[in-house]
């Protein structure tokens, strides 16, 4: 059995991307029930040398659809905005990927393949083809993003797990 380049890439974002929008409701519930600061959550941060859970949250949508928005444009810079200073903003980012990825075809994404891609950041550049990029670098970028923003959660006390962070597996169909 052959897998294509959209199903080794897009629905696992799309997975993954559904427990982050989860993930974030737990959040703000969590702070409400505190009587914290979204900043609490929003700025916190395992090490002083790491970004913030905003940013770990940008960065899932930024190495999801950014990747593919990059591969269309055939280079990637990451993004330097400033990520959401809220749970709403960050809910809007993460909801608005989502529903750019499920616009995807699978047969753009099938095109990508052999196409020449580039990686530049200041003087730093790296040649790509689509698939490698997406597969490896783009990906391990994501799940690492995904997993740190989970991180700093159980850190900061909510009561998550693995499932948390899994979210809806794509099980094989019930066949009757």
């Amino acid at each position: 059995m052959s897998i294509t380049l959209y199903e080794a890439i897009i629905p696992s974002q799309l997975q993954i991307l559904g427990s982050v929008h989860r993930l974030l409701g737990k959040a703000e519930t969590f702070c409400a029930e505190r009587n914290w600061a979204d900043d609490e959550i929003i700025d916190a941060r395992l090490a002083a040398d790491m970004n913030p859970f905003a940013y770990q949250i940008k960065s899932v949508a930024v190495h999801s659809l950014g990747a593919i928005e990059g591969v269309r444009q055939g280079r990637f810079s990451p993004d330097q905005t400033l990520p959401p200073d809220s749970f709403s903003g960050l809910n809007e980012r993460i909801l608005a990927t989502i529903a750019a990825l499920e616009a995807i075809r699978p047969e753009e994404v099938e095109a990508f393949i052999g196409q020449d891609m580039c990686f530049e950041f200041g003087d730093n550049r790296m040649e790509f083809t689509a698939e490698s990029f997406l597969l490896s670098f783009s990906q391990p970028n994501f799940y690492f993003h995904a997993t740190t923003a989970y991180d700093i959660l159980r850190w900061k006390g909510l009561t998550i797990g693995k499932r948390d962070f899994n979210g809806r597996v794509r099980k094989k169909p019930d066949v009757a």
